[in-house]
């Protein structure tokens, strides 16, 4: 298996020749009157057009980009993705944007439960539980092949499913955490919190702890920062290197965009 790096939260994951993304973004337009455009550099896969399927963890257009979910897929490909969310307009106004942006790109979807499984090419996918900062419906991907396992966590909070996890997949060659530990005050989600609405550093090495992961890759952080609406919080490499000191700890395995991790 080998994970490429695409930016932001997104990767692409080859097996065999074949591949398939997750959370692949180019950009993030409709909301970027809230957080302005992406500060770290969003890629293109190496096999734009050809990939067997997309995943995303959650329908916030930085994790979701029907027109480069669109440009990526190989004929006959389909983006699976968590429930459709129910409710009035300021309960679902997060994920509105990115439902029309599918509808309108004719994207084929396949909405997937936690727990269940696809299988796509060489890959064994499974949505597993995640926790949304916001409420909006999210899944974590465990996806396998070549004999290795990797889970990508979208931007999620810490939780307490972790442990089951970890227990029905665990050990994992690899961890792909959100790590920005965001602070957010969106309009949609007053009064606001002043908690993270993502990992912190902190909350990602311990949930790589209970994966059983042996490494610990960063995903989810320097691409966007505009206070008061979303700041991200400091330090993070260091702060990510300090808590993973001991000999239980996962290898910190940071990967600039564009580069590539074999397994």
């Amino acid at each position: 298996m080998r994970i490429r790096r695409l930016g932001w939260a997104g990767i692409e994951v080859e097996s065999g020749g074949e591949t398939v993304v997750v959370d692949h973004v180019l950009g993030w337009k409709s909301i970027e009157s809230y957080i302005g455009p992406p500060r770290t550099p969003l890629l293109e896969p190496e096999s734009a057009g050809r990939s067997l399927a997309a995943f995303v963890t959650h329908l916030h257009t930085d994790h979701t980009d029907a027109a480069a979910v669109s440009q990526t897929l190989a004929e006959g490909g389909s983006l699976h993705r968590p429930a459709v969310m129910e409710g009035e307009p300021l309960e679902t106004g997060g994920v509105m944007a990115a439902e029309l942006e599918l509808k309108e790109a004719a994207v084929d979807q396949v909405l997937m439960d936690e727990w269940e499984s696809v299988e796509v090419g060489p890959f064994v996918a499974t949505a597993v539980p995640a926790v949304d900062g916001f409420g909006d419906p999210q899944i974590s991907w465990v996806i396998e092949a070549d004999g290795k396992r990797i889970i990508h966590a979208g931007d999620t909070l810490f939780h307490g499913s972790w442990w089951l996890i970890q227990m029905r997949f665990g050990p994992f060659d690899a961890a792909f955490l959100p790590v920005n530990g965001a602070i957010t005050s969106f309009p949609h989600r007053q009064p606001a919190s002043g908690l993270e609405a993502s990992l912190s550093p902190e909350q990602a090495v311990a949930a790589a702890r209970i994966l059983g992961a042996k490494r610990l890759v960063p995903i989810h952080y320097d691409g966007i920062d505009e206070p008061p609406v979303y700041q991200q919080t400091d330090d993070i490499i260091s702060r990510l290197q300090n808590t993973l000191d001991g000999e239980e700890s996962p290898e910190l395995v940071v990967m600039a965009e564009g580069e590539t991790l074999d397994l």
